[in-house]
């Protein structure tokens, strides 16, 4: 782990164990709980937020409502509420970009110990998907066709470092291929574009695609997880393939660091209930996704230990920007 990754992790522990403040959680809510959400609507973030926002609010008694940020990867959602008042009615609905951000860009405007981990909702892998435009039925057959034209085959990113450019990024170099970046500003619409054939290529969530992958509108040539997916078995693992690459992707609750650990311990059991239901787990495992909770501590384990994993990609691709 490197230093900076170590030292941010002592310091999101520390948070996840003690908290901040000393308010009692026995008054909370009193009001309307904000949920927010970096991503657009529909999307693989926004599916499970609004899920757990619904259940959350019949818990809590009052209402949890999601709010949609979908600008600059999930920065603008996460300084949104790190703006507010540290007293866990403006939560976020944190992911893998939150650490992937903050070691992209050089001004993101926060620092990860700003946050403080309430749970894990899900872990996902992602699926190599395809435009049925590309007359290529496989990996092998992408890979050739892919070398054919070397800068040709268009594949498409959220914003500039995103885990889904990291990911095509090595792919490109593990497969020895050549690819042409298209930045979106939201899975949704990376997705219609690759049913309409307008781009070739996209390393998605699989909660994203499935839908259009059981409808036959794209492809999925393999997935990045260790072992096939239960709801789709015929297609591969990367692993398989010869790529020895497995990467997968994460959802959380996160408010910011401040709020009273009363707070934070009440929406972990609650959150924790809510993803063990058979409801929940059906949604998100349907969809090749995995359904889990964690303890504060374990979640803020997970923020580090995504830093830590992205850093050396960043920093071989050249990947740092301002912000």
């Amino acid at each position: 782990m490197s230093r900076i990754a170590t030292k941010i992790c002592c310091g999101l522990a520390v948070l996840a164990l003690g908290g901040i403040g000393t308010a009692s959680a026995a008054d909370y809510p009193t009001k309307t709980i904000r949920l927010v959400v970096g991503f657009g609507a529909g999307g693989p973030t926004d599916i499970p937020a609004r899920f757990i926002a619904d259940k959350l609010g019949d818990k809590l008694g009052q209402r949890v409502v999601v709010e949609n940020k979908p600008a600059a990867a999930g920065m603008v959602a996460a300084r949104d509420v790190l703006s507010q008042p540290k007293d866990g009615y403006s939560l976020l609905l944190c992911t893998h970009f939150e650490p992937i951000n903050t070691a992209v860009y050089k001004n993101v405007g926060f620092k990860l110990g700003d946050l403080a981990p309430i749970s894990l909702i899900a872990k996902y892998y992602y699926g190599l998907a395809l435009s049925r435009s590309v007359p290529a039925n496989d990996f092998e057959s992408f890979v050739r066709h892919a070398k054919a034209r070397p800068g040709l085959v268009t594949y498409a990113t959220i914003g500039a470092g995103s885990a889904q450019e990291i990911m095509a990024r090595q792919l490109e170099k593990l497969a020895g291929i050549t690819m042409n970046r298209i930045p979106f500003r939201g899975g949704p619409q990376i997705v219609q574009e690759l049913v309409a054939g307008r781009v070739d290529f996209y390393v998605s969530p699989t909660l994203a695609i499935m839908p259009q992958y059981e409808g036959k509108q794209l492809k999925i040539l393999a997935v990045s997880g260790p072992e096939r997916l239960k709801t789709a078995p015929e297609v591969p693992t990367l692993k398989e393939k010869g790529i020895n690459y497995v990467r997968f992707g994460w959802l959380g609750l996160c408010a910011a660091t401040g709020t009273p650990r009363p707070i934070i311990d009440q929406l972990n059991r609650d959150i924790a209930s809510i993803v063990a239901t058979p409801e929940y787990r059906a949604m998100i495992e349907g969809a090749g996704s995995i359904a889990v909770s964690s303890t504060p501590s374990e979640l803020a384990q997970v923020i580090t230990q995504t830093l830590d994993d992205v850093a050396a990609s960043i920093q071989e691709f050249g990947m740092q920007q301002e912000q």
